[in-house]
């Protein structure tokens, strides 16, 4: 009995040992392309920096217009496959646009936030690349869970969005939003850096 008990005890331990091998096994890294990696560290060259914006172009006058207020964008949060970039708009902190190398392409998502840090009913709406783009500019169409949720939430016209970002280090970076009978974009200023906003809504 006391041989048999032995055993167990090793074979058990012997589990634990593969158990904790297994767990210690690095992940994968997502597989990129080199334009995409050129655009993400284009990007995280400025990771810690805020910088001011203006629209160049707007042609909605609706309920909400960046006109009428300041824009700072903050390169907050930078890793080899993600980075946060809260977008600031007056003393509105809920916007937050998520990119994220996926394996596939670069997905970006606006992550937007009630003032108590809760997920707003309009969150993680965005797109993913379809194509290499450049190290410069990527473009972002529409994905289908956005595509749905649009129409969810009763913007069918919004189905068409592509959203598009342009980086010239030392120059600008812009955002930019298109669809039919839509056309929205805002330049920032990536030579005058301008001090860090307040954290963005839900984030730490």
């Amino acid at each position: 009995m006391m041989r048999l008990s032995k055993y167990l005890i090793a074979l058990t331990c012997s589990a634990c040992v593969v158990l904790s091998t297994a767990v210690a096994e690095p992940q994968p890294r997502p597989v990129s392309i080199p334009t995409h990696d050129q655009f993400f560290a284009k990007i995280s060259q400025y990771c810690g920096q805020s910088f001011e914006g203006t629209v160049v172009e707007d042609n909605f006058r609706g309920i909400e217009t960046f006109r009428e207020n300041r824009l700072v964008m903050h390169v907050r949060s930078c890793t080899e496959n993600e980075i946060q970039i809260p977008f600031h708009v007056g003393d509105d902190h809920s916007r937050t646009w998520v990119l994220t190398k996926t394996g596939n392409g670069i997905s970006l998502k606006h992550d937007h936030r009630t003032r108590d840090g809760a997920p707003d009913d309009a969150t993680m709406y965005g797109g993913h690349t379809q194509d290499a783009g450049w190290a410069n500019a990527q473009a972002f169409p529409a994905d289908q869970f956005s595509k749905e949720d649009f129409i969810r939430r009763r913007t069918p016209q919004s189905v068409g969005n592509t959203w598009y970002m342009y980086i010239y280090p030392g120059e600008f970076f812009s955002y930019r939003l298109t669809r039919e009978g839509r056309e929205m974009r805002v330049d920032f200023d990536l030579t005058r850096p301008v001090a860090t906003p307040p954290t963005p809504w839900g984030y730490e």
